[in-house]
């Protein structure tokens, strides 16, 4: 009896570099969830980005300030990875531990699933960007880091590394860009200075690092909330919105609630709009073609 040859399937490592290669800015959301991945490929985003302070939030109910393991990070990023098509970039916080463990975070997020890795040169226990009390290892350490992360890459794990560095806000703005460049030296796929206040240190940034470069960009935050025309003329090739659907997601169940307690419940989504978002036509579908009589 033959056997049929399975088709061959671009992974999504792949598949972002291809991305990547696109002349116009890549812009991503933020995911903390299957749910909410889903959604991201539902309105058509091409890639999505898990967050940390997402994650630890919606899975803890606790801050982005180091209280969220590796498991849970990465039992997290396989249920959004396994849920949708599109390549997922996976927060890795600091890669948790020394260099050895940074390459065992970097081979178990591509066995994941995960299409791209952020790890980031602050001390554990380390905190959202854009809040107060960071401070990072010296720059040996972070190009360290970043070494053990490349190697991993570079020893088969099929997956980008994106190096982060928070030394903007401890060291100043000419530190931050001379980590950016080692890193891009040493071999990361795109780097990431956190939390420029300015646009004057967002071209600075541009300007002063080659490589892809990538803009991190919360509402209320540090960073000037610019449009994705100016993001890429300044030198941006990605721009991420880590936070966007975790705030509205939260306002939208304080308002639900609010309006519940005062006994006017909210009306949402019909239900039939709910269930083909969470996927039972699907799953009837899937229902009828394997009955039997």
């Amino acid at each position: 009896m033959p056997t049929s040859t399975p088709a061959f399937t671009e992974s999504t490592a792949t598949r972002l570099r291809q991305l990547l290669e696109q002349p116009e800015l890549l812009a991503i959301p933020g995911c903390h969830d299957a749910l909410s991945a889903k959604l991201c490929e539902q309105a058509g985003f091409s890639s999505a980005f898990m967050s940390g302070f997402a994650v630890s939030a919606s899975r803890l109910g606790l801050p982005d300030t180091g209280l969220i393991s590796y498991g849970e990070m990465l039992n997290q990023g396989q249920n959004i990875c396994n849920a949708v098509s599109i390549p997922i970039w996976g927060d890795g916080d600091t890669g948790f531990g020394n260099a050895i463990n940074i390459k065992r975070t970097v081979q178990g997020y591509a066995q994941a699933g995960f299409a791209c890795i952020m790890l980031e040169d602050q001390i554990a226990p380390k905190r959202c960007g854009h809040t107060q009390g960071k401070s990072v290892v010296s720059r040996d350490e972070a190009a360290m880091r970043i070494q053990a992360a490349v190697d991993a890459r570079n020893e088969g794990a099929d997956i980008l590394i994106m190096a982060r560095t928070d030394a903007r806000a401890t060291h100043g703005l000419k530190e931050a860009i001379i980590r950016t460049q080692i890193f891009h030296e040493i071999g990361a796929d795109i780097n990431f200075l956190e939390a420029p206040e300015s646009l004057q240190e967002m071209q600075q940034y541009c300007q002063s690092t080659p490589g892809y470069k990538l803009a991190n960009l919360i509402e209320h935050g540090k960073t000037p909330l610019l449009s994705h025309a100016e993001l890429h003329r300044m030198g941006y090739k990605i721009a991420v919105y880590p936070l966007t659907l975790l705030n509205n997601s939260i306002q939208a169940m304080q308002h639900a609630l609010i309006a519940l307690k005062n006994g006017h419940p909210p009306t949402g989504l019909n239900f039939n709009e709910l269930i083909e978002t969470v996927g039972f036509n699907a799953y009837y579908h899937d229902e009828e073609k394997y009955k039997t009589d």
